[in-house]
């Protein structure tokens, strides 16, 4: 009886040693610093991942990623200096490099994100409320981002945070600016257009002008130069054909009454109204083109003699 009285009793103590000792093991993890607690009190930081001693039933403790972290922020309308207003979309990315600091000022990585997202936009509205848009969305956007996030560290430093990034992912002006913007747009375009074409055609018309003049200053030389040429060309045709007529003035007279043949006696409708002897046809009566002699009268018919 005494036996498994003591064996109950040797069962409880081992169970009761054995939940002290669970209770006194925690394991921290690669992506975890561990924050001791000790009736509220912070004790100590743990940072190196592996297995650790608390005291049992006492000390509480409190894991903190201390991974790179996400900070969305809603978009703002911020006024840059222009006086022209912007939509700015940005997010921050950031790490907890003091956990004791972070548990005593804010104490989630919730209140974390609500007090950094305050910050992010009064320092947004500090460093884009001080230069133009056209600096924020084209000359010095990765400085302006550089200078937020040094900003942004500086004030996340008190609650035990480190700022790693500052992006800005869109910074345009409102819709109905945008709207009246891209209209304005369209009609510059418009007219730069309606000037090119302008200014195309006036040229165009220009180089027309220029190439008619020079092409009639072609044809005329080509026509002035033709007409030399022909008349270089009849002047040859007239001398050679007055040394044949002074050599054979008989065949000259025969070779230009045959081309006259040629020429005038040209189709199937052709009529001449021309005497038969006359200067035309007269090499159709005599080879030579010799005129014929006149006929002689026809003798008078004798009457009958007187009886």
């Amino acid at each position: 009886m005494k036996a498994g009285i003591s064996g109950i009793v040797a069962l409880i103590i081992l169970a009761t040693l054995a939940v002290v000792a669970y209770s006194s093991l925690f394991v921290v993890r690669q992506t975890e610093q561990a924050l001791v607690v000790r009736l509220g009190e912070p004790v100590r930081v743990v940072t190196e991942p592996g297995l650790n001693f608390k005291v049992p039933f006492i000390d509480t403790v409190i894991s903190i990623d201390k991974r790179i972290l996400d900070l969305e922020n809603p978009a703002q309308e911020i006024i840059a200096s222009d006086q022209k207003r912007l939509v700015v979309d940005a997010f921050a990315r950031y790490r907890i490099k003091n956990a004791l600091r972070f548990y005593q000022t804010v104490g989630s990585i919730q209140a974390a994100n609500i007090q950094l997202a305050t910050l992010l936009n009064a320092a947004l509205r500090r460093v884009l409320g001080e230069v133009t848009f056209t600096n924020v969305v084209r000359d010095d956007r990765n400085n302006l981002m550089i200078r937020i996030r040094n900003q942004l560290d500086r004030e996340a430093d008190v609650y035990g945070i480190s700022v790693v990034d500052v992006r800005i992912r869109r910074a345009d002006l409102p819709e109905q600016n945008s709207q009246a913007v891209y209209q304005r747009m369209q009609t510059e375009r418009q007219r730069e257009a309606a000037e090119f074409r302008a200014e195309g055609g006036q040229r165009a018309q220009e180089i027309r002008s220029r190439a008619d003049r020079e092409a009639t200053v072609i044809v005329a030389e080509a026509n002035q130069k033709a007409e030399q040429l022909r008349g270089e060309g009849d002047g040859e045709r007239n001398r050679i054909f007055a040394e044949a007529y002074g050599k054979d003035a008989d065949f000259f007279a025969f070779y230009r009454s045959m081309s006259a043949y040629e020429g005038g006696l040209r189709g199937n409708d052709t009529r001449f109204l021309l005497r038969p002897d006359s200067e035309f046809f007269r090499f159709f009566g005599d080879a030579a083109g010799k005129p014929r002699p006149p006929a002689a009268p026809a003798p008078a018919a004798s009457g009958p003699r007187a009886q």
